[in-house]
């Protein structure tokens, strides 16, 4: 169920990431011509798009290490991290900067759409799964976390946002982010362990 669950926050998150990605192409091609509707713009982009485009990865990325998936281990996850950085990128360095009525308008009309279509693109290889495996695959199939790591992970944008909220003022998303890098080391150090113990050199 804890497993399920965390699936489910990571497609409400990129329903939402990608629906709030066409309402911002809407609102700024609005905007352009009429500015103040970039505070509308801005309020999707911090208070909304934001959020969801953070869990979203995060959903994603801790689905993948506490599944037999693995982050190496097949192509259609590693091209779908790829891209979910690279969106990451575009809304944090280009797209949320130009919000504003002296913004590039290629810029945000392009980068808006383009996210969108990114996630549309993510969805279809969440589903079709092409490719095949990555030349990486280790021997054998990588255990399924416990219960416990999946609800963990249900806690941690809940933990960020009120963060964000009632602390920092502004949309952090911290323990994400460092959970997301811990978690590989933590899991490689304990499987390096398992192997030493079920493996003990000769």
């Amino acid at each position: 169920m804890a497993r399920k669950l965390l699936v489910w926050l990571h497609v409400v998150t990129s329903t939402g990431w990608m629906c709030m990605a066409l309402a911002l192409f809407v609102v700024v091609d609005h905007a352009l011509t009429h500015p103040a509707a970039f505070d509308v713009a801005l309020l999707i982009d911090v208070q909304v798009l934001q959020f969801m485009a953070t869990t979203s990865a995060f959903s994603g990325l801790m689905l993948a290490g506490l599944t037999p998936w693995g982050f190496f281990r097949h192509w259609w996850v590693l091209v779908k991290t790829a891209v979910t950085f690279s969106q990451l990128y575009t809304g944090i360095f280009v797209l949320s900067p130009n919000l504003h009525p002296g913004g590039s308008p290629t810029l945000m009309r392009v980068g808006s759409l383009l996210m969108a279509s990114a996630l549309a693109f993510q969805v279809w290889l969440s589903v079709a799964k092409p490719f095949g495996r990555t030349p990486w695959v280790k021997p054998g199939k990588p255990p399924t976390a416990p219960a416990r790591a999946f609800l963990a992970c249900l806690a941690v944008p809940a933990a960020d946002y009120a963060l964000g909220q009632f602390v920092l003022g502004t949309p952090v998303p911290a323990l994400s982010l460092l959970t997301v890098v811990v978690f590989p080391v933590v899991r490689a150090l304990r499987e390096r362990r398992v192997t030493r113990i079920t493996h003990p050199a000769a």
